[in-house]
């Protein structure tokens, strides 16, 4: 027996043709899969607004060739090593890397980690993906 709950509600003719046309632009079949990841995806902002606890992975493209940065950014990373699970390097060519930092602990100390790391000298670009644990997904 399925645990799935069946709704009615009410939406705006203009709201609904922007809700089809982000449904059909995100490729999903049906509306129901649509709206269950709309949801999952604000449970995962409200966790990080929250300050839960949270994954994520950390993205920096960095010069190799910039002075001390490698010992920098793995001495930063032994810091915080609570919050880091792992890291991957990849040599994206002569000159560049890229690391990915898959990180967890409180959304807040993740961003102040992926923060710190991004900020240093050489680091071209940074970014972070946001997910949560799963816990407020279920």
């Amino acid at each position: 027996m399925s645990d799935l709950e069946r709704l009615s509600f009410s939406l705006e003719r203009s709201l609904l043709a922007r809700l089809e046309k982000l449904r059909k632009e995100g490729g999903y079949d049906n509306r129901s899969e649509f709206l269950r990841d709309m949801i999952r995806g604000r449970l995962v902002d409200r966790a990080w607004e929250l300050d839960k606890e949270a994954v994520g992975a950390i993205t920096l493209v960095y010069d190799h060739h910039t002075r001390g940065l490698n010992e920098k950014l793995t001495d930063l990373q032994h810091d915080h090593h609570a919050a880091i699970l792992a890291t991957t390097h990849v040599h994206l060519d002569h000159d560049h890397c890229v690391e990915v930092i898959l990180v967890r602990g409180r959304a807040g100390r993740i961003r102040a980690v992926a923060d710190l790391l991004q900020k240093q000298k050489g680091v071209l670009h940074g970014g972070l993906s946001v997910s949560s644990t799963g816990k407020e997904l279920d």
